[in-house]
């Protein structure tokens, strides 16, 4: 009976797409979300929205009035993502592009680097589900152009690459 139970586990298991999937993603070159949550779903066939919750600190170096300062500011962020998925003649892999929103907070001591930060990115990347264990992983790229932003820190950030592993929680 528990040798039944199992194969159909797994049989559920073994499509190559899912509708749900919650875990992580890294972004070391991000200070704002350099590890976050990430919970992804699918709204169609091809559309799907993910989102995320995290932070990141990075340290800030500055020269100014004849004296060097060294910061390393935490920060808060959220993000929304809306992603279309094209196939790959490769099971379980697909490519994507889409779009999205990010607000963060920069939590300082230091006034110059403390703030509230907002904007959007294009995004773009690839997408796999393992067809034999519920196990999704991404990897994304997110050059992302600010709106507001705390003083010291860049309108653009170009380096924000980042990978996902994801625990799939429901097939289709």
């Amino acid at each position: 009976m528990t040798l039944i139970a199992t194969g159909i586990c797994l049989a559920g298991y073994s499509q190559s797409g899912y509708k749900n999937a919650i875990g992580i993603r890294l972004a070391p070159g991000s200070y704002y979300d350099a590890f976050a949550f990430s919970f992804k779903t699918f709204v169609s066939n091809s559309g799907a929205i993910e989102l995320n919750a995290g932070g990141g600190s990075r340290g800030r170096s500055y020269y100014l009035n004849n004296s060097y300062y060294n910061s390393r500011p935490f920060s808060f962020s959220v993000s929304g993502t809306y992603q279309h998925h094209f196939k790959i003649p490769v099971e379980g892999l697909r490519w994507f592009v889409g779009g999205g929103l990010i607000a963060y907070n920069v939590f300082s001591k230091d006034n110059k680097f403390e703030g509230f930060g907002s904007g959007f990115y294009p995004t773009g990347g690839i997408d796999y589900k393992f067809p034999a264990i519920p196990l999704n992983l991404t990897a994304d790229f997110r050059p992302t152009i600010f709106f507001s932003k705390p003083d010291y820190y860049d309108s653009f950030n170009g380096a924000n690459f980042g990978i996902s592993a994801r625990y799939v929680i429901g097939g289709r």
